[in-house]
């Protein structure tokens, strides 16, 4: 598998080392390098890459603003990031953008070789999904089996970061700038700072589903449904117009 690839950083020894490294590294092709995020930023609008290796701070434009302006690419458009930074302040941050993997300088030929290891497994999962997503979606009625996966999410919760098995996760609520996670083993939820979007976007979808703005739903803990909700054990959820014809497929199945 070949990753197409970009680099970022505003000192010229780093940027030189990091183009040594991708030249070394079989499967890497390296289609453009950069000084500048904001040159970086153009340059994406009409390209698109697999991985980006960047520095977080840079003049005009930090790693990370750019990581937040990349975030809003559609999910098989938007490249994974590496942050290559020599301050260690970052790594909690660098999870809150979904980054791939953080780079500490100086970092070595083996630590960087990990780290493309480790955007190839991504890579392949991700063209697996995408060919499953040229069969028919819906994996209730079609009899699909899903893709392998990480079966844990890992989320930033205050100043750690936490890992859930995604299996004992019963339902997800947005609240404004956060998210409730429910789990069968916590009494109380788990409060995060993200969207519901970037959460739909980890959790698969045989096995979740959005029914509302504010709710995304764990299927094989439902215990019955209606026409307009579902239960999961005392807790009812309403389904809204938006997410109505997953929902019917899904209804459909228990009739």
């Amino acid at each position: 598998m070949e990753i197409s690839c970009i680099i970022i950083d505003d000192e010229p020894i780093a940027l030189d080392l990091i183009k040594r490294y991708v030249l070394r590294t079989p499967g890497l092709n390296l289609i453009n390098e950069f000084s500048s995020g904001i040159d970086a930023i153009s340059f994406l609008k009409d390209n698109d890459v697999d991985l980006i290796f960047t520095d977080i701070r840079m003049p005009e434009l930090s790693g990370m603003e750019m990581a937040q302006i990349l975030d809003q690419k559609p999910i098989n458009k938007k490249p994974r990031i590496v942050f290559t930074t020599a301050y260690d302040t970052y790594a909690l941050e660098g999870y809150s953008v979904d980054a791939l993997d953080y780079l500490l300088k100086p970092f070595s030929f083996v630590d960087f070789n990990r780290v493309v290891l480790k955007a190839e497994k991504y890579l392949h999962l991700k063209e697996n999904y995408n060919n499953t997503k040229e069969q028919p979606q819906n994996p209730i009625i079609n009899n699909q089996s899903p893709i392998v996966e990480d079966p844990y999410l890992y989320i930033k919760v205050e100043y750690q970061l936490v890992k859930i098995l995604k299996d004992d996760i019963l339902y997800i609520e947005a609240m404004k700038d956060y998210v409730k996670i429910y789990t069968e083993k916590e009494n109380k939820p788990i409060l995060t700072l993200s969207t519901l979007k970037n959460l739909e976007e980890k959790l698969n979808q045989y096995d979740f589903l959005r029914i509302h703005r504010s709710y995304i739903v764990a299927l094989n803990k439902i215990t019955s449904v209606k026409k307009n909700s579902v239960q999961i054990g005392r807790v009812e959820i309403s389904v809204i117009d938006n997410y109505r014809d997953a929902y019917n497929n899904f209804f459909n199945r228990w009739k």
